[in-house]
């Protein structure tokens, strides 16, 4: 069902097409002028709109921006009795969908409904399917407390507009794909594909057909031709993860078509070409793979335009609490639940764990705790054991040393404060003390 909107002077027109519409159960709304259908389409939302070209002094090839621009979604089909090929040019210039003249029968009128519900139909689809592979991962923000953090989105931003070379370096896992992707989301290349490649992943052959394609027969399981990666993002991003393990072999095809835009398939002699913007990212010092002859100088120099570079997790306290919280909301929905957030005791840990494996692992802890939390508050035990070691809690006259009571009484006032200096307040200790304590005891 569809919901239709009728704009034409003629009452009988309007009524012939109300009847015919309604009786194939869309919802019509019919109008005899231009500023009455610009209301209706500021106030309602259409799939459809019927414009017939001349209303009364009125042009309704004028109408079609203001109304697309309303419901950019909407399909045009302009009516008129005054049919020519230049007037049908026109429409279509101006956004329009479809041409019928006058006079039209219901048969012609619903041809045109059904291929508009068609296609309104088929847009929802991909929209809906879109929604669902984007609420496969967490949104992450890209908002921070970190002045690290905050100068490397800062500067992503500036860069995205570029055409740049971009190399992202960082610990592994702490975001480099998903800023990789917001550069190309912020660009002017944004509606344009955006290609990944993992190079540790491949070998030196089949890193250089996955990078740059190849044809059929190039070598043995080369059965039909594949045009690469370089290829099918066409206009838009390409992004090498992990750029260090690129081996030797190709750094100097690569190089090539970084300066010249330029290279070949695999068993194809034929050079090609490619609008294609190269950002990279690593984990590894490409300053000492370029010493150890690892990784040529001239690419480094070449990759190496724009670095940005982000802080390890564990740099940021303040981020972990935020990000835990926004996946958390995202986990319970995905699990069903509604988990309000997480305990003090459990924030604490969150807070004051090393993150080696940085946002990945968070990510990872953050989903466990959702699937495994039978409440309506995430608490220290469902942490791993590696992020908050569960201790038994002891009690006085427990057969414990004092070292093991001191221990836990500090974990346990330090979890339950604001800050340290209300822990050390509570503990009738300076804060240096307690920050040898903390050391001593890993908290």
């Amino acid at each position: 069902m569809l919901n239709i909107l009728i704009i034409d002077d003629e009452a009988n027109i309007r009524k012939m097409l109300t009847v015919c519409l309604e009786s194939r159960g869309h919802r019509v709304t019919a109008v005899s002028n231009g500023r009455d259908a610009r209301a209706e389409a500021d106030r309602q939302v259409f799939d459809l709109a019927f414009v017939d070209l001349r209303l009364g002094t009125e042009n309704g090839l004028d109408l079609i921006p203001p109304i697309l621009g309303a419901c950019p979604w909407i399909k045009i089909v302009v009516i008129t009795a005054f049919a020519s090929i230049d007037t049908a040019v026109e429409a279509m210039r101006r956004g329009a969908t479809d041409y019928i003249p006058k006079p039209f029968t219901p048969e012609q009128v619903q041809i045109v409904t059904d291929r508009v519900a068609t296609v309104r139909s088929m847009e929802q689809r991909i929209a809906t399917l879109k929604e669902d592979l984007e609420r496969l991962h967490p949104d992450v923000s890209f908002s921070s407390r970190h002045p690290g953090m905050q100068r490397a989105v800062e500067l992503a931003r500036q860069v995205a507009t570029s055409e740049a070379v971009v190399l992202l370096r960082g610990p592994s896992g702490t975001g480099k794909t998903v800023l990789a992707h917001a550069i190309h989301g912020w660009s002017r290349r944004a509606d344009k594909p955006f290609g990944t490649i993992s190079c540790p992943t491949l070998s030196p052959d089949l890193l250089e057909s996955e990078l740059f394609g190849h044809v059929k027969g190039a070598f043995t399981g080369a059965l039909r031709d594949n045009p690469g990666r370089v290829a099918s993002c066409e206009g838009g991003t390409l992004f090498l993860d992990e750029i260090g393990d690129l081996p030797l072999t190709l750094q100097p095809k690569l190089l090539r078509f970084i300066q010249d835009r330029e290279y070949e398939s695999v068993g194809d002699q034929r050079t090609k070409r490619a609008d294609v913007r190269i950002v990279t990212a690593t984990n590894t010092d490409l300053d000492k793979a370029v010493q150890d002859g690892r990784f040529r100088e001239d690419l480094y120099y070449r990759l190496n335009v724009i670095q940005i570079d982000l802080p390890p997790l564990a740099d940021r306290p303040d981020d972990v609490e935020a990000l835990a919280k926004n996946m958390l909301e995202f986990f319970s929905a995905q699990n069903h639940k509604i988990l309000k957030g997480y305990s003090d005791t459990a924030i604490t840990a969150l807070r004051q764990y090393s993150w080696p494996g940085n946002i990945r692992e968070l990510r990872n802890v953050v989903e466990r705790a959702a699937i495994l939390c039978n409440t309506d508050t995430v608490q220290v035990e469902h942490l791993p054991v590696s992020v908050a070691p569960h201790t038994p809690p002891v009690q006085l006259g427990d057969h414990v040393s004092l070292k093991t009571m001191e221990e836990q009484h500090i974990r346990r006032v330090v979890a339950t404060t604001k800050t340290l200096q209300d822990a050390a307040d509570i503990l009738g200790i300076d804060q240096a003390t307690l920050w040898h304590k903390r050391k001593q005891y890993g908290i």
